[in-house]
């Protein structure tokens, strides 16, 4: 009886570690000439990462606009300050908030609120942007609750990431504080592309 019962939890821990296997596959699938084991350990070390402060450069090709601006980004855990000025002719624009919690603030035209970032840039900047995705995506790293495809590099970092019917493309790294971080990332989208230019880069770690 008790070998009985250790052949089933033997079997049931098979499936159940299957099970998370098959899962994990669905979830990412991993191409290119990088190693996957460096991979994880890469994922594991930027996913700690949950503070930074960007500034760079952002340039925006839409159907309707296009132009560049210059890019302010503060991350303190789930509270973001996106800064960008001189956006399209617009003037500046701030976008900051929380899961949930969201605000735009575009000059001369006033401050509006949303649930979502995305709802907020749709609304009134006309851009179909997944921000919620650009917090790993900034990262070098795939958003983790959706599917993705990555292609790694010899150094076993993203060279390029598909996600939600985005084509993102990692020209260059940076190394800052012991972190690998992008320095140069191009986003196509459907009706958008973005390119993103980071020239400072300071990564925190809050939680510790």
């Amino acid at each position: 009886m008790f070998f009985r019962h250790v052949r089933h939890l033997i079997a049931f821990g098979l499936i159940a570690l299957l099970a998370g296997c098959a899962g994990f596959g669905a979830r990412e699938s991993v191409e290119g000439h990088g190693s996957p084991a460096l991979w994880s350990q890469h994922k594991q070390q930027l996913s700690a990462l949950d503070g930074w402060q960007i500034n760079g450069k952002v340039g925006i090709r839409a159907p309707k606009d296009s132009g560049s601006a210059t890019l302010f980004w503060l991350q303190r855990q789930d509270y973001y300050d996106i800064r960008l000025s001189g956006p399209l002719g617009r003037g500046a624009a701030r976008l900051t908030g929380r899961p949930g919690n969201v605000s735009l603030e575009v000059a001369n035209q006033g401050r509006y609120e949303a649930t979502t970032p995305e709802q907020l840039l749709g609304e009134q900047l006309g851009w179909s942007l997944p921000v919620s995705h650009l917090v790993w995506w900034v990262r070098g790293l795939p958003a983790p609750d959706s599917k993705s495809r990555v292609t790694l590099n010899a150094d076993s970092r993203l060279a390029s990431l598909e996600q939600d019917g985005w084509q993102i493309e990692y020209l260059s790294y940076i190394e800052q504080n012991g972190f690998w971080l992008p320095e140069r990332v191009k986003l196509h989208g459907t009706d958008l592309d973005v390119t993103l230019v980071v020239k400072d880069w300071q990564p925190r770690q809050l939680g510790q």
